[in-house]
């Protein structure tokens, strides 16, 4: 006997301002409890330190958090400099102090320039990347070091946007799998003093950006007013504007949502593409060109995809 699923179907995504000192998922269980909603996650953990841009994903809307994880990342925040701590940020125990150089505008862009473009990172012990199946953070509480690889990663921006005698406010957008802690530690580092995140910011994520948050606090006073919260849900596929639309209709619109691959003739292209029927979004597909056609493979469906 199968065990029946506790809550109520809940389809679309909800963009929250997280919150300083509560983890994401903590932030994620409140707002699936207000929902009541049976299935929901979340694209992409913050710090509890940081605050800003956190979606959530309810019902069909998890199909897409792979791609909504694999999306560009945009943060302001703050360097403090002359002090580096145990996990990068305010919340780690100091283990360094240097003085702080006399600091312009030009002598901190100089550093920074050697940070911009395609640059390579060593992740911080306290990330929540894996090691034999246990996040870095875990060996780092427990006193273990951890050797990392440098990996690549891409600073598209990063804006100075005020120097102050112990302090620097950057902007940064980057490539999934940057970490702000790292990049401001090895900033810190350049400028000879050291460094540590005091404050973060996330203002872009999935492509949803400060303009979409709700406030978590919004969502408790409307349930007490007996207001219904699911109107403010957005469709699965706003999440998915990096990828170009491609519309079917009869026959191969069929087949696709049969689970079935379909040939486009005469038109060779290739990558992940939101599909639409003549009215809805149907899901996500990979374009794979054979010679002058194409054939779409459907990759992630949603069950309301109807066309």
């Amino acid at each position: 006997m199968s065990r029946r699923r506790k809550g109520r179907d809940v389809n679309g995504i909800l963009v929250i301002d997280k919150p300083q000192g509560v983890t994401s998922n903590g932030i994620l269980q409140q707002v699936k409890r207000l929902y009541g909603a049976a299935k929901a996650g979340h694209t992409g953990a913050l710090d509890p330190l940081a605050t800003g841009v956190l979606p959530l994903c309810f019902g069909e809307a998890t199909k897409f958090s792979q791609s909504m994880l694999d999306s560009d990342k945009a943060y302001i925040t703050t360097a403090k400099l002359g002090v580096r701590t145990e996990t990068g940020d305010s919340e780690g125990a100091v283990v360094a102090e240097k003085p702080v150089p006399e600091l312009t505008e030009a002598t901190v862009e100089a550093v920074l320039e050697g940070f911009r473009g395609n640059i390579q990172q060593v992740p911080s012990m306290y990330s929540a990347l894996k090691h034999q199946g246990r996040p870095l953070y875990e060996y780092a509480r427990e006193g273990i070091e951890i050797e990392r690889p440098a990996r690549p990663v891409t600073i598209y921006e990063l804006k100075l946007l005020a120097v102050r005698e112990t302090e620097l406010d950057l902007a940064v957008t980057c490539t999934k799998g940057t970490y702000i802690r790292s990049l401001v530690e090895d900033i810190g580092e350049a400028l000879g003093c050291g460094a540590h995140v005091s404050a973060l910011r996330r203002t872009l994520a999935s492509g949803y950006t400060l303009a979409n948050v709700r406030d978590v606090k919004d969502l408790e006073a409307m349930r007490e007013r007996g207001e219904s919260l699911d109107g403010l849900l957005l469709p699965p596929e706003t999440a998915l504007t990096m990828f170009p639309e491609h519309r079917l209709a009869g026959p191969s619109l069929v087949s696709i949502l049969n689970g079935q691959p379909v040939r486009i003739p005469g038109h060779p292209f290739e990558g992940f593409v939101r599909v639409y029927g003549e009215q809805a979004f149907v899901g996500l597909a990979e374009a794979i060109p054979e010679g002058d056609d194409t054939t779409l493979v459907p990759r992630r469906l949603v069950k309301s995809g109807k066309g």
